[in-house]
């Protein structure tokens, strides 16, 4: 074959008269076909289009997480998180007698959260969906922050402190309790054992006496009119002070909420 037969064969094409020009792109080249960089055809500064995607791609993802990452934004807008500036206090789910132990975050006297107190011997941080929501308790708009009184006749709360409150509460106990105190009772037992403790017996007195006669008057001290009763969120030790607290009312009716 001539030289001239070789140049017009297409298989024998100078590589610089390609289509695929300086540029080493051809019309249909694939991802993989070589990218050549500042028109320098050395292999090592040649990249795939495939890689020169990522390399775009990274980039500018790289530059958008940059800018999210600002250190002195992200400081002030944690500085009002600090834990160092809340307080814990422990107290009891109130929505059953379960009694589940609970963490109250306050901060500058506001209520931030609740949570299972994992410390707590009945529910070790476990919270059912009452014991979750008792924070939407606290921050509903129709809780009551303020004790409440309405006077006889009328047909509207007002609001009143709670030394008011507390005040009212016990004079209504005393009036309660005087006007239906039981000093004593008659009994008809005539095998009655008597303690003669709050009677005239002296010292060489027997403290009980056996009772002669189908009717005995024995001191009882109590109320009928008024009730106690404890409640499962508390403790052993609270429900007992409750107890003297009651007798010593002469309360009759002293109950508990888990007998309920």
């Amino acid at each position: 074959m001539s030289p001239m037969d070789e140049s017009s064969d297409p298989s024998h094409q100078d590589p610089s008269e390609s289509p695929r020009g300086s540029a080493g792109l051809s019309q249909h080249g694939g991802p993989s076909d070589p990218v050549l960089v500042h028109g320098d055809a050395t292999p090592n500064s040649s990249i795939s289009r495939r890689d020169l995607f990522r390399l775009t791609l990274g980039g500018g993802s790289g530059l958008a997480l940059g800018g999210l990452l600002d250190v002195p934004a992200m400081r002030a807008a944690t500085k009002d998180l600090k834990l160092s500036e809340v307080s814990e206090f422990t107290t009891s789910c109130n929505f059953c007698s379960c009694g589940c132990g609970m963490i109250a975050v306050v901060r500058d006297g506001k209520l931030l959260t609740m949570e299972g107190d994992y410390d707590h011997i009945v529910n070790r941080g476990s919270l059912c969906v009452k014991g979750i929501s008792m924070f939407a308790t606290h921050a509903s708009p129709s809780r009551l922050t303020t004790p409440r009184y309405r006077a006889p006749g009328s047909d509207h709360w007002e609001d009143i402190t709670w030394d008011d409150a507390i005040k009212r509460v016990a004079q209504k106990i005393r009036k309660t309790r005087d006007e239906t105190w039981i000093a004593t009772e008659k009994v008809d037992a005539p095998d009655l054992v008597v303690d003669r403790a709050a009677g005239d017996r002296t010292s060489s007195a027997p403290r009980f006496v056996p009772h002669e006669g189908p009717l005995a008057e024995v001191p009882v001290n109590r109320t009928d009119a008024i009730g106690f009763m404890g409640g499962a969120q508390n403790t052993n030790e609270e429900c007992y002070l409750f107890q003297k607290a009651a007798r010593l009312l002469g309360l009759a009716y002293v109950e508990h909420q888990a007998r309920l």
